[in-house]
């Protein structure tokens, strides 16, 4: 199987500066988590020009098909699909030679559909269900965390420095697809989200729950809080996610935030869940 290849990103990495490195209660407390665990972080990766699409459901309607306790905000949940590029993953340890045998999986697009959950005292996110375009990774990413990958033909243009933004995701045979625009203010003033708002609650996020083989499992990510802008988003066409996921009918586009992106983010293994729920 031929892996994806991307070419390089062309935009400043803006997400590098001391500032916004320093800024994000959230992320602190993250960086705190992962560096108590022995061995963590297992991987490093760039999640390059990042596009959350943020719907509003009922509880009713989502609780049933997620196997976590819903994370809820002023009583409502929430559903963002999240399109963004992962580039250059390669393992914390094992020098150039390790770094070398990643690359087929190392870069590629993703098409992320997340709800928020609660374990005990530690908030998350669960992927309902992950789109991305690599056929290798495709196999890998189930055994390895437990991720519930499907393979979508996907075109982003993620072009935030010309204020414009657009992507289309469909399945293999064409007839259904997840396709949407967006515009972006120019000189965008990218910025961490206010503390207690809903933005905040929604984007920072550093713990993501899976099941593989009937087991529950938590990997845990640190990166710097997400420099972001709100932007306009217009989807044009939901019929991929309505698809797969039935109950998508009911969900309600509330907002859309993007982030030019994150470098060097620590991804942790996966741990059951039994070990940190409190």
């Amino acid at each position: 199987m031929k892996a994806t290849i991307l070419p390089p990103a062309p935009e400043p990495r803006l997400a590098k500066a001391p500032a916004l490195r320093a800024a994000g209660g959230f992320s602190h407390e993250a960086m705190g988590r992962m560096l108590a665990t022995p061995g963590e972080p297992l991987l490093y990766a760039d999640w390059d020009r990042v596009l959350m699409l943020h719907y509003e459901i009922d509880p009713a309607v989502l609780g049933p098909v997620v196997p976590f306790p819903l994370d809820l905000h002023n009583g409502k949940a929430y559903v963002t699909l999240v399109a963004f590029t992962l580039r250059d993953m390669r393992p914390r340890r094992g020098g150039r030679w390790a770094h070398w045998l990643m690359k087929p999986i190392g870069s590629h697009h993703f098409l992320n559909v997340r709800t928020y959950v609660r374990v005990g005292n530690e908030t998350g996110i669960y992927f309902i269900t992950e789109y991305m375009n690599n056929l290798l990774a495709l196999k890998l990413g189930p055994l390895a965390f437990g991720l519930p990958y499907r393979f979508a033909r996907m075109t982003y243009h993620h072009d935030w420095l010309r204020g414009f933004l657009a992507g289309r995701i469909t399945d293999v045979r064409g007839r259904n697809a997840l396709a949407y625009e967006a515009t972006i203010a120019p000189a965008p003033r990218f910025a961490a989200a206010r503390a207690g708002t809903l933005t905040e609650w929604l984007m920072e996020r550093y713990t993501a729950y899976t099941v593989r083989r009937a087991k529950r499992l938590l990997f845990r990510v640190w990166h710097p809080a997400w420099p972001n802008v709100p932007v306009k988003a217009t989807v044009r066409d939901d019929t991929l996610v309505r698809r797969h996921l039935p109950w998508f009918a009911h969900a309600k586009y509330v907002g859309a935030n993007f982030a030019p992106g994150v470098f060097d983010v620590w991804m942790g293994r996966p741990h059951p869940v039994a070990e940190h729920a409190a």
